[in-house]
Formats: C-alpha cells, structure tokens, sequence
C-alpha cells in the first residue's frame, strides 16, 4: 500500500452528506421526472403547432420508458402515476387512459430493464417501437369503447409515428443526462 492510500480507519461508515450534498442528489434524483412534467405543460399549451397534441403522447411515453430502465429511481410508479394524471387532466382524451398506458409502460420497461439496458441503441428503439404501439393500440381501443363507437386509426398512427420518430433525439438527450446532471452518483 503506497503512503497516499491510506485505510479508512472503520470501512464501510462514511460520514454524515452534508445539506447541500443532500439537495444536489435530490434535485439530480428528480430531474428526469420535472422535465417530464415541464414538457407535458407545454405541449398541453394552446401554441397551435402543427402535431402539438399528438407529440405530446410520444414525448411521454419516450421518457417514461427511458428513464424507467435507466434510472429507475428516478421515474417510480407514483411519478408516473401523476404524470399521466397530469396528462389526463390537461389533455382532450378521456380520463384514465393515457395513465394506464404510461403505468403498463413503466411495468413493461420495470420487468425487463436489465435485459433493455445491455442491448443497443437500435435495438431499443425497435423495442419502444414494440411497446409504444402496444400502447398505442391500447389508447385507441379504450378512447373508442370510452366514446361507444370506433374511432378514427388515423390519429393514432400519425400519434405513433410522432414518438417513434421522436425517441432517438430524445433518446440521445436522456443518455447523455443520464451520463451527466441526472446522474446521482456524481453529486
């Protein structure tokens, strides 16, 4: 052992991570979940774009399915609850949909994390695209029996496509966050 290593008089107690430490981890520990909510109030806003509300759906969806294999703390099942409440609430669809969808993603995305975050970048983009149209066309079921008739595939496919193409940008942003500000361990 070299004189600059020295043991650490009793291993495995470290001392106390002071009030600061506490907020940085905390505030990295949150962060994805925050973005998440920050995009869902603005793509809820009236800003008239073009595809507006049905990029909102893949935007959140992408997240939540990022984040919950990734940095599973950070995306746990009541802040997907709330974000799809919050979703519900400030979206046009029916309430309790979007919700159930973004809680069977964030199930799906938990009971297979290790296995979806060995595999590759592309891979994981065909795999969302998997589960995002399960989502999908679990959306499109519940609105159609919801309104009691068959409702229009159109907005729905145009809806997934959006996120399907909107998940390698996102994709790219969260890894290189998840890698830097959003990471915990580099408080």
């Amino acid at each position: 052992m070299t004189p600059d290593q020295s043991p650490a008089l009793q291993p495995g107690i470290q001392p106390r991570a002071s009030l600061w430490r506490r907020l940085d981890v905390l505030s990295r520990r949150g962060l994805p979940g925050a973005l998440t909510g920050l995009a869902i109030l603005l793509l809820s806003a009236p800003f008239n774009l073009p595809g507006q509300a049905e990029l909102l759906p893949g935007v959140v969806l992408s997240s939540v399915f990022f984040w919950t294999i990734f940095r599973p703390a950070s995306m746990s099942s009541p802040l997907v609850f709330l974000l799809g409440l919050l979703v519900d609430l400030l979206g046009f669809g029916p309430p309790g949909v979007m919700l159930l969808v973004l809680l069977i993603v964030h199930g799906v995305g938990m009971s297979a994390r290790y296995g979806f975050a060995r595999i590759h970048g592309l891979l994981l983009w065909l795999v969302f695209g998997g589960v995002s149209l399960g989502g999908t066309v679990l959306q499109w079921t519940l609105v159609s029996a919801l309104s009691l008739r068959v409702m229009p595939v159109g907005a729905f496919v145009f809806q997934w496509t959006l996120g399907l193409g909107v998940f390698p940008v996102l994709y790219a942003v969260f890894a290189a966050m998840a890698r830097t500000i959003a990471n915990p361990g580099r408080a």
